[in-house]
């Protein structure tokens, strides 16, 4: 008992430490930041790379790379420029953002540099990553990966980014693989886009959240079509001195 008291102490030390270490490249609250951190720790064992789509000054990548080890492979997927034109089926809510530019959270429309992305991946130590720059449209479909994914962490903000990095990478999940969706409960169009992909081939991963970040996780062949979930057993470790209301996460990364 008090062996695991200690674990969980120094492991909630370690995930602070990790948040400060890239805050400045991140736009993602902190106790989100840490969910994200323990969902990720989840698939420490699911073979396969990391990929990112929405990655902004790539603070997120960064702490999934320091959790997930140097030598795994990392795909950052983004414009670089901002986000593309929302649309109605993205909601009252995302046009009104869009179009407030002097607004403190616009943040030039949440366009970065691609430096800053390279910058925080070195600070990670990662080895193997590659930042993959243009529209999502036209980048996901034809990329090419030698390999399973093992955690695809969505930060596409609008319907048509979102429901295109589901349609060209959920398949190439590993079993046991998790998919993070950053925008599902701020973006009406992100949130529709999950159920009208997860509707239209009749899947049965369910849609879950822990610590207000929503994921999925990949079935196996065998469970698809059972009652079998396949949830996440997590172990907490949310500081304390980190959560309370997250209020709404824009473009994050």
């Amino acid at each position: 008992m008090f062996r695991a008291a200690i674990h969980k102490h120094w492991r909630r030390i370690r995930f602070q430490q990790i948040y400060r270490r890239f805050r400045s490249y991140t736009m993602i609250p902190p106790a989100a930041f840490i969910s994200n951190l323990i969902l990720a720790e989840r698939a420490r064992h699911v073979p396969g790379c990391v990929v990112e789509c929405g990655v902004w000054r790539g603070g997120m990548s960064a702490g999934l790379a320091v959790i997930l080890g140097p030598d795994r492979r990392y795909y950052l997927f983004d414009s670089f420029e901002g986000l593309p034109p929302a649309k109605q089926i993205d909601g009252p809510a995302a046009l009104k953002w869009q179009q407030s530019i002097e607004a403190p959270e616009y943040r030039d429309n949440c366009s970065a540099p691609p430096e800053y992305a390279k910058e925080a991946m070195s600070l990670a130590g990662a080895n193997h990553v590659e930042l993959i720059k243009g529209w999502f449209a036209e980048t996901v479909p034809n990329h090419f990966f030698d390999e399973p994914i093992a955690l695809l962490r969505l930060d596409a903000d609008w319907y048509d980014s979102t429901i295109v990095c589901l349609e060209g990478l959920f398949d190439r999940l590993s079993p046991g693989g998790i998919v993070i969706i950053d925008d599902y409960y701020t973006w009406t169009g992100c949130s529709r886009a999950v159920h009208d992909f997860l509707s239209h081939r009749s899947a049965t991963e369910r849609i879950d959240a822990f610590g207000g970040v929503c994921y999925l996780v990949k079935q196996a062949a065998e469970n698809a079509g059972t009652n079998e979930p396949g949830r996440l057993e997590i172990v907490t470790a949310m500081p304390s001195a980190l959560t309370g209301p997250q209020g709404p996460i824009r473009c994050s990364g």
